[in-house]
């Protein structure tokens, strides 16, 4: 039997389009978990270029990697220069 070489899914790699990453992040806010957010914020800027994103938000590649990891805990300010660079507002609504 032949082997098969599995890659390991990368959720970045489907995250093609603006509609697909509103939805996504949309998505992880709505669930409310802190992990789930910050490994979305993670897989997020990947998509669109870790080393673009941390220079927009103002922090290092290598910061940005370890606050968006799924051990992470981001800043408030990290949180909020991030969800700004991928291009997206945060905003309270009533629950």
């Amino acid at each position: 039997m032949p082997k098969v070489e599995i890659e390991p899914y990368d959720t970045a790699l489907f995250l093609d389009s603006e509609e697909m990453i509103a939805a996504y992040l949309h998505q992880a806010f709505e669930e409310g978990d802190p992990e789930m957010i910050t490994v979305a914020l993670g897989n997020v800027a990947r998509a669109k270029g870790m080393t673009e994103v941390a220079q927009e938000a103002g922090v290092t590649r290598p910061a940005l990697y370890r606050a968006l990891s799924q051990d992470g805990n981001p800043r408030l300010d990290t949180l909020l220069g991030v969800v700004k660079s991928l291009g997206f507002k945060l905003d309270a609504v009533p629950a």
